[in-house]
């Protein structure tokens, strides 16, 4: 398998969506690294329109579940149904047993029910009772919130962020990607929605896989990674004002995801190893939801990606 075979993907996305190529170069990382994406922006930015399009493109289940205050972790999960003519209980399951879920606006459910996800995003299996369920082998979650400052949207979890792979932020099109969407809603309220002819096959994508994961990654780049990760823990050892910004650094997940999203950024490029350029290219978007600021960098207006954007230029290269 060869790059080019994700192009049917790529153009499918893009026939639904306008630019955000940053954004769909993460949807893509994320498949290819058999993990999860927080998908955060303003509403009307195009971020479940995406996330459908990826879904449609790969064979397999999608369901989308709109989160909601009133959610509860059985809407999630499943529950057990009493069957009067077995008399006994049968378990139905929930959203969670397709292969591609849409959270969407994850930060709309209260904490006991985004807590619901963490054992199906970390361990690929959901516990009811005292039975444990596998999830199928293809089983990724894109969920899309919108910014915390908005009323009637609640924080979510150090725990359960750390179970995303990465995190994207999407912004606003400039003026000419805003006039070529009006020109693509113009086209779509005329003609009939047209699904992928061929969708990529699970097949396809574990082999995808596979490459990804034989992609060469020297052993002076794991020490590269470590250090990035390090860093954000002992930031005083680089910079002082990185030592008032920072409260809580990076977990050992992070340095496990920024080999792994190297590697498939790596072969999106059609490289045959990594090079420290490509863990530059995703560590924003897999450091950003895993550090803590502190309240001095928040009133200093500083942000997780001002934070890593100076560590990357601080942290030797080997």
């Amino acid at each position: 398998m060869t790059p080019a075979d994700l192009n049917p993907v790529r153009e499918h996305i893009a026939s639904r969506i306008i630019g955000q190529q940053k954004f769909v170069d993460s949807m893509l990382v994320c498949l290819l690294s058999d993990g999860h994406l927080l998908v955060e922006g303003m509403p009307g930015l195009a971020k479940t329109t995406a996330v459908k399009s990826l879904a449609e493109a790969v064979e397999g289940d999608f369901h989308r579940i709109q989160f909601t205050p009133d959610l509860l972790p059985s809407d999630l999960i499943g529950t057990d149904i009493y069957r009067h003519e077995k008399g006994e209980f049968e378990f139905r399951q929930g959203p969670l047993f397709h292969n591609v879920l849409l959270a969407d606006e994850v930060n709309r459910a209260p904490a006991k029910v985004q807590s619901a996800l963490l054992e199906a995003m970390a361990e690929h299996q959901i516990t009811v009772g005292q039975r444990t369920y596998p999830l199928p082998k293809l089983f990724m979650v894109l969920a899309t919130q919108n910014p915390v400052e908005q009323e009637g949207t609640y924080h979510l979890p150090e725990a359960q962020l750390d179970r995303f792979l990465m995190q994207a932020v999407v912004t606003y099109p400039t003026r000419d990607e805003e006039l070529k969407i009006l020109e693509l809603d113009g086209q779509q309220q005329q003609q009939s929605y047209a699904p992928p002819a061929k969708p990529l096959t699970q097949a396809e994508l574990f082999a995808m896989r596979r490459a990804v994961s034989n992609l060469y990654l020297d052993p002076k780049l794991h020490s590269y990674i470590v250090d990035l990760v390090q860093a954000t823990r002992n930031p005083k050892l680089y910079d002082p004002d990185l030592a008032r910004w920072c409260r809580f650094g990076a977990s050992p997940r992070a340095s496990i995801a920024l080999a792994r999203c190297a590697r498939a950024r790596a072969w999106l490029d059609g490289d045959e190893f990594v090079a420290p350029h490509h863990i530059q290219l995703v560590a924003p978007e897999i450091l950003r939801h895993r550090l803590l600021l502190t309240f001095e960098a928040e009133a200093e207006g500083i942000t997780t990606d001002e934070f890593v954007n100076r560590l990357l230029n601080l942290v030797a290269i080997p």
